[in-house]
């Protein structure tokens, strides 16, 4: 059974938003700190951290990576492990 494009965007979400609540924790920072520092709205980290975005920009996503002090490309492989290898971007639609 394949899963569909729309629910393959809220398992993305969620498992990002799960990463990068730990992330945050481990930094012991709560989000309106890290929302300062890293200039990403509270906002922002709270929809993905909780699973209500519906998506993440490029830009977003690199500056969340920098506000949790870790390179943008060490949390996509840390979400790619997360999502496993069965997960495919190609059929995510906008």
């Amino acid at each position: 059974m394949q899963v569909k494009s729309e629910d393959k965007k809220k398992i993305f979400i969620k498992e990002l938003g799960k990463l990068i609540k730990e992330h945050r924790e481990n930094l012991h920072k709560n989000i309106y700190v890290i929302s300062a520092e890293s200039s990403v709205p509270r906002s922002t980290w709270r929809d993905i951290e909780f699973a209500i975005s519906k998506d993440i920009n490029l830009t977003n996503f690199c500056k969340i990576a920098e506000g949790l002090d870790i390179e943008p490309d060490v949390l996509l492989k840390e979400l790619l492990e997360k999502l496993g290898k069965d997960f495919s971007f190609t059929d995510l639609n906008n």
